[in-house]
């Protein structure tokens, strides 16, 4: 008897991945990804803004100061992400501030687009009148 051994069927069988092997293997390489940790270049650029309104400012103007700023998304193209939230503080240390914002830009640079465009001035005008007090907070992500 005479054996020969196709070392290119060996070598192509063991080498191919099965689906479930594919799999592990893009998860793998996902949680990786994942895991980096950011680089200056690469981390967002947040501005984080808190309103302390007038005595006296409505909630139905609070709404539209609300509605207005998040209309700033589809407005302003350097806004990646923006959030809001009402203060829900057990602690007595909100000093009067009762509306905060998160506003995400991939660098410093979208932030300075945003600061001047002409639908950020127009939110501001319409928001100083019931302003009793801002503070403004911004910073490169980290993790």
């Amino acid at each position: 008897m005479n054996f020969t051994i196709d070392k290119r069927r060996i070598f192509t069988k063991n080498f191919r991945m099965n689906p479930v092997r594919s799999l592990i293997a893009l998860f793998l390489l996902i949680a990786c990804l994942i895991a980096t940790p950011l680089r200056a270049g690469d981390a967002p650029f947040r501005h984080f803004v808190s309103f302390q309104f007038k005595d006296g400012t409505t909630t139905e103007q609070k709404a539209e100061i609300v509605k207005a700023f998040l209309a700033l998304k589809g407005e302003i193209s350097t806004i990646q992400d923006l959030e809001w939230g009402e203060s829900e503080n057990i602690e007595p240390l909100a000093d009067g501030f009762t509306h905060s914002f998160l506003v995400s830009f991939n660098s410093k640079e979208g932030l300075a687009t945003y600061l001047p465009h002409p639908a950020h001035q127009a939110f501001v005008a319409k928001l100083k009148p019931l302003l009793a007090k801002v503070y403004v907070f911004d910073y490169t992500a980290k993790r």
